[in-house]
């Protein structure tokens, strides 16, 4: 080797080694901070953060007599929170209102609205009038009926209105409502239910993956600009959990039951803006996210949906 070479390399071997004792510093350090972060959430928990004394006397729940909206109801009830129940069936509101206030010795009341409506706030607002709410659970949501390409999804014009209603509109109009008085109290929790559809877009079922979406992006935003005023926002994404909506009759462990998922999320409370509720979501986000390339996981999804759509419609045929 020449002398000139030996001594580029001389003159570089010096900065690439520091260079590189940065870089792994500053891996270990960044992998440190997420297990000790991981370790946070997972493990420690929030405490007793969720609780009428930390954030008000009352609870108000969406979509609160089916799957998560009512472990959610149920939930909170058990943590002491006097319940607002919010749905459309006022037979089956009163049945878990019955319930909750048999079971857990709390106030309850209810609204009985069709959130595929626009016309509905004013009842809502006259419902929640002088209640001191800490928390806001906008549960309410509705998916497709089975997987389908845009075009051939029945009645679309239809659907559009009602999908944006019931998960776009239900959010910002329950958040309008709600909030002020939050924000005069200084103390308040807005948990916003999205999904993990909302984290990438979902071919066949594009419209609710979308909606879903914006729950998430409002949820963050409206996090950045009423941190300050001591109020919680967060951006809930679970994946798959064993209830109604998601056609999942059997829970297993990535697949939780709602009680399950409901318990574990409400301890990420305070601690994730934005958050998969349960470990083993958190550990799907990361790997379809982290790992998968955006072209490989959208092929992904669009073959699984053709797979499930195709199921549906030969159910259908035999039905």
């Amino acid at each position: 080797m020449s002398s000139s070479g030996e001594a580029l390399i001389r003159a570089v071997e010096t900065p690439l080694f520091w260079l590189g004792a940065l870089t792994a510093a500053w891996l270990s350090v960044c992998t440190v901070s997420r297990l000790l972060s991981g370790i946070r959430v997972w493990v420690l928990g929030n405490g007793r953060l969720v609780s009428p004394n930390n954030l008000g006397k009352w609870a108000v729940v969406t979509g609160a007599t089916d799957g998560i909206g009512k472990a959610y109801a149920e939930e909170l009830a058990r943590r002491g929170f006097a319940i607002v129940l919010i749905s459309r069936s006022q037979d089956k509101l009163d049945d878990v209102s019955k319930a909750i206030a048999s079971k857990c010795g709390v106030e309850t009341k209810t609204i009985a609205v069709d959130f595929s409506a626009t016309d509905i706030y004013s009842k809502i607002e006259e419902g929640l009038a002088g209640l001191e709410i800490g928390v806001l659970v906008n549960n309410v949501g509705m998916s497709y009926p089975h997987n389908e390409f845009f075009l051939n999804v029945p009645s679309l014009d239809t659907f559009i209105d009602i999908m944006v209603n019931i998960n776009i509109t239900s959010v910002c109009q329950m958040t309008r409502l709600v909030l002020p008085r939050m924000v005069e109290r200084k103390k308040g929790a807005i948990l916003n239910i999205s999904s993990g559809s909302g984290m990438y877009p979902v071919p066949l079922l594009t419209v609710y993956s979308a909606s879903k979406a914006f729950v998430d992006f409002f949820s963050r935003g409206l996090q950045a600009e009423y941190k300050n005023k001591r109020i919680i926002i967060q951006s809930v994404m679970p994946f798959f959990v064993a209830t109604k909506l998601s056609k999942i009759r059997r829970p297993t462990l990535d697949k939780p039951n709602p009680e399950r998922y409901v318990a574990a999320q409400l301890n990420t409370v305070g601690l994730q803006t934005q958050t998969n509720g349960y470990l083993p979501h958190a550990v799907i986000g990361w790997v379809t996210t982290a790992l998968l390339p955006a072209k490989v996981l959208s092929s992904y999804l669009m073959a699984m949906g053709m797979a499930v759509r195709a199921h549906a419609l030969k159910k259908q045929k035999q039905g």
